[in-house]
């Protein structure tokens, strides 16, 4: 998901770049910096707080709404479908947990 996210902002950096009055170094720097970290945080989703981090991502995301105001349904959807993934995920997690405890037999042998 962060990845995808990735590279809608690396297009909205493009547009941003052509559209806002904004100097292109500062636009550049920004969209390059966000861009980065969403790589860089869909790497670290697994490590401790890597899903506080990449909800707290979602923020600077969002901004970018106000200076492309077509980014924020965009981003609305990508923050929609990040909390889709966190609820899903840790749903699966809790019915695989419950599936094992009922059947130790099968559970997979994870050392």
């Amino acid at each position: 998901m962060l990845i995808l996210e990735a590279f809608v902002v690396f297009f909205a950096t493009l547009v941003a770049d052509k559209l806002s009055g904004a100097p292109s170094s500062q636009v550049w720097l920004a969209g390059g910096v966000l861009t980065l970290v969403l790589v860089v945080l869909s790497r670290l989703v697994n490590a401790p707080g890597g899903y506080v981090a990449g909800s707290v991502v979602q923020l600077p995301v969002l901004a970018i709404g106000f200076v492309i105001p077509l980014m924020f349904p965009v981003a609305a959807v990508f923050v929609a479908l990040w909390a889709v993934s966190l609820w899903l995920g840790a749903k699966i997690d809790r019915e695989r947990a419950e599936y094992d405890a009922a059947h130790p037999d099968q559970a997979p042998n994870v050392t």
